[in-house]
């Protein structure tokens, strides 16, 4: 099994580049996904969160209101630092479970955000970084997502500098393109993936 670590920066285009690995034959492991799952209604995880926080980062039906917590952590690093410390064991320990139970042959894709962030690098065979530059990521992020200006820029400098993402890089994936050129970049990403797998096995 070879284990992938696949990042970048918000707006970037990690989501597509998973998807497209997927397609290929990736088996996703998805940190976002996970990290919603581990503060369902219900869990402990939001139990933490909540006692860290307060109730009023609850939604009337009792789910997480994530724009409300987002509005306040990623404006305070040390909130972001509480709230991380909550959900990152929570997600690593499930990621892990995960894992375990993919294929021997299988190439297994951890989609994790804040992988430079929190010096994951080394729990991966490799890491694909997806890049693209900082006008590209904001564009996306107020046109796609419907951020303001102003809520994008902070999203951006809440996470590791461009530079740190790549120095961790064994792969990157610029994304500073049209989605049919991204789709050959990451087939020919995949055919790199597929020769380092059949070696680690050797």
């Amino acid at each position: 099994m070879l284990s992938v670590g696949l990042t970048g920066g918000i707006g970037a285009g990690k989501s597509e580049v998973s998807r497209l690995l997927v397609e290929c034959g990736a088996v996703l492991i998805d940190a976002d996904r996970i990290a919603r799952e581990v503060v369902a209604p219900g869990t402990r995880g939001l139990a933490a969160v909540v006692e860290a926080f307060g109730p009023s980062v609850l939604a009337p039906d009792g789910s997480l209101d994530r724009p409300r917590l987002g509005a306040i952590v990623f404006a305070d690093p040390e909130k972001l630092a509480v709230l991380n410390s909550i959900v990152h064991p929570l997600v690593g320990a499930r990621s892990r479970a995960l894992e375990t139970a993919a294929t021997e042959d299988a190439v297994v894709v951890h989609d994790v955000p804040l992988l430079a962030e929190n010096g994951l690098a080394p729990l991966y065979d490799v890491v694909v970084v997806v890049d693209a530059g900082p006008d590209t990521q904001l564009d996306r992020l107020v046109r796609l997502r419907g951020m303001t200006e102003e809520d994008a820029r902070a999203r951006m400098a809440a996470q590791a500098t461009r530079e740190k993402r790549l120095e961790i890089a064994d792969i990157v994936i610029d994304n500073d393109v049209p989605l049919d050129q991204l789709r050959q970049r990451v087939r020919d990403v995949w055919v790199e993936l597929g020769r380092r797998a059949r070696r680690s096995q050797e």
